[in-house]
């Protein structure tokens, strides 16, 4: 999985105030030869990569994770000035990642965040909910979906297992909005009466489902509540159709192999309806 963005630098790495590499990690650390200072190292070295490259939220994850090592280290010293000059790097590591979250989070309120993932061809690891939970938290009440082929039945059957993510804890989603096209040929009866079936079965859970048609929608993009929005080149249908019922990732869509296509994800502070 990669991902790419534009996104402006936050106030300590604007022209002429620039953040300083903490030294230490980078070159001479200090830190010992054994796996958990090395890792310590590694980490924190490619966070201050993607920090310099403005990847905000992979520096971001690079950081908490790098400090968590290192405060491992930290209990495992006992010689009090590598102890002191391991407090000083951890501070500072923490200072940056304090000011990169805070960042990001004004970026979600102005509605700036844009974050790129390209999936490539036969990919794995992209199940519904490991695209999606980061996004998915108990302020999660109401969700729109646009996408004109929830059509075939390996389409509904997509749905339904979205529908399944979202009524999952945390979330407490009340309503599913649903947009997508009528199919005109003989799956037009299928299509009817399996969205009808997801209908009541929501139902069931205390969740509302409506559905609505349209001839000319083309655009393909999931909004919820809490003004996460998410554009996937192809829908819920990226899927490829597994090799056989009895084939690894026939249920586990973690598993199944993905077509090739772009998931764009934007925050907005206000989500409108469709």
């Amino acid at each position: 999985m990669t991902a790419s963005r534009k996104r402006s630098r936050p106030a300590s790495l604007q022209p002429g105030l620039r953040w300083r590499r903490i030294p230490g990690i980078m070159a001479k650390s200090g830190l010992g030869q054994d796996p958990q200072s090395t890792a310590a190292a590694t980490v924190l070295k490619r966070a201050v990569e993607l920090d310099s490259e403005s990847r905000y939220p992979q520096a971001l994850v690079c950081y908490q994770e790098g400090i968590d090592l290192l405060l491992q280290v930290l209990k495992g010293t006992k010689d009090n000035t590598k102890r002191c000059n391991l407090r000083e790097k951890i501070s500072k590591y923490m200072d940056r990642a304090e000011n990169i979250k805070q960042h990001l989070e004004q970026e979600k309120e102005d509605g700036k965040y844009h974050k790129q993932i390209k999936i490539e061809d036969n990919a794995t690891g992209f199940s519904y909910e490991s695209l999606f939970r980061e996004y998915l938290n108990e302020t999660v009440t109401e969700v729109w979906i646009e996408d004109p082929y929830i059509r075939h039945t390996h389409q509904l059957y997509n749905f339904l297992r979205f529908c399944e993510l979202l009524i999952k804890r945390p979330c407490k989603v009340k309503t599913i909005h649903l947009l997508t096209s009528l199919d005109e040929g003989t799956e037009q009866v299928q299509q009817s009466r399996g969205l009808q079936e997801i209908e009541e079965s929501l139902r069931s859970h205390g969740v509302l489902l409506e559905v609505r048609y349209s001839s000319s929608i083309h655009d393909r993009e999931i909004r919820f509540n809490n003004g996460w929005m998410i554009k996937i080149g192809r829908g819920l249908d990226y899927f490829k159709k597994p090799q056989s019922r009895f084939s690894l990732g026939y249920c586990d869509f973690d598993l199944r192999p993905c077509h090739e296509t772009t998931v764009d994800i934007f925050h907005k502070k206000h989500t409108k309806n469709i």
